[in-house]
């Protein structure tokens, strides 16, 4: 179903009563949890089953937390899971691509089209592949070769069997048709969920990656400001926090 938001015609997202999974696909631990934890914690709520796959360990991260390079991808690895567990995901997978490098290959695509017909997923949610000049942060490269490479993943080869045939003929993994992406640090997001009810524990969660927050005593606060920030663009009551989205119809 299709609205209007400021004159442009903008995609409504399927109801969660008609999604049963939901795949959140991310470059490195805690982006997901920056960018939709509050949102993610709602869905689990509701028994919809949530997983999680990340590209890479994020070990070109947490430079101020004295930990070095080479130990940095197991500590991010048990940070993400604890964070998982805070909002109740325990389903995650780790690619294991090095982090900084990672491009929107065709191993990348396969890898991801793997993970999406294993997890066979209603939703996925993933970062944009465009970027934000307002947010550069937003936009590291690793996000955008995620999201790139799941939106391509999803849209022509996940449902498509004559792509990659091996993960058919060889894995069993029939084609599967994702039926909508939400997509995160999206420059003019349409849709705007109010997580203030969960905002405790996206901030459980993003406490969790200690290697990349501890040293922020404004964690909770920046969080905060930029909540309210979406809240007022998404037009609900001063006070709200909320997460930003591009609604992504795949039909």
């Amino acid at each position: 179903m299709a609205r209007s938001l400021l004159g442009l015609t903008v995609m409504e997202p399927l109801p969660n009563s008609e999604i049963k999974r939901v795949l959140v696909i991310n470059a490195h631990p805690d982006d997901s949890d920056f960018g939709a934890s509050g949102t993610i914690a709602q869905w689990v709520k509701k028994g919809i089953e949530v997983a999680y796959v990340f590209c890479t360990n994020g070990d070109q991260g947490g430079e101020e937390s004295g930990f070095t390079k080479e130990e940095m991808p197991a500590i991010r690895q048990r940070e993400q899971r604890a964070a998982g567990a805070a909002i109740g995901v325990t389903d995650i997978t780790f690619l294991n691509y090095v982090d900084g490098h990672l491009e929107a290959t065709i191993g990348l695509r396969k890898d991801l089209v793997r993970q999406i017909r294993k997890s066979q997923p209603d939703r996925m949610v993933c970062q944009s592949p465009e970027r934000n000049w307002d947010r550069i942060g937003a936009s590291h490269p690793d996000h955008l070769a995620a999201g790139e490479a799941a939106i391509q993943a999803v849209y022509p080869d996940a449902r498509n069997p004559f792509a990659f045939t091996d993960l058919l003929d060889q894995e069993g993994l029939q084609p599967w048709r994702v039926k909508e992406v939400w997509v995160s640090a999206y420059a003019n997001p349409d849709h705007f969920v109010d997580i203030t009810d969960t905002f405790d524990l996206k901030i459980k969660a993003l406490q969790a990656h200690a290697s990349q927050t501890a040293h922020n005593p404004e964690l909770e606060n920046m969080v905060r400001e930029w909540g309210q920030r979406n809240a007022g663009l998404g037009g609900l009551p001063e006070g709200r926090i909320a997460e930003a989205f591009k609604i992504v119809n795949t039909n």
